[in-house]
């Protein structure tokens, strides 16, 4: 799976890489992972994203695509959820 190299993108990326606490750099687990999800019918992007979180061991998987929390609201390897419910989690704890 590889990203489109357009300034934009590199751009992003370097921001966000400015700001990120966690890299993580693909290996077979993370691919294993995409590809499962992939078989799911989740988009590449999205199950590269959740599966870069799998590797991680993320408790959370933050998202605004309502498709992708229905889709992954069964998956036991990290809770997909919007913006508005982790906070909600967060003021529970």
């Amino acid at each position: 799976m590889k990203i489109a190299r357009i300034p934009e993108t590199r751009d992003a990326v370097t921001n966000w890489k400015k700001r990120a606490v966690a890299d993580v750099d693909e290996n077979n687990n993370i691919i294993k992972t995409a590809e499962y999800l992939l078989g799911k019918g989740i988009k590449a992007k999205d199950a590269l994203h959740v599966a870069c979180a799998v590797e991680l061991h993320c408790n959370y998987f933050i998202t605004t695509d309502r498709k992708l929390i229905k889709n992954l609201s069964n998956f036991e390897q990290t809770e997909v959820m919007n913006p508005v419910d982790f906070i909600n989690v967060l003021e529970g704890e």
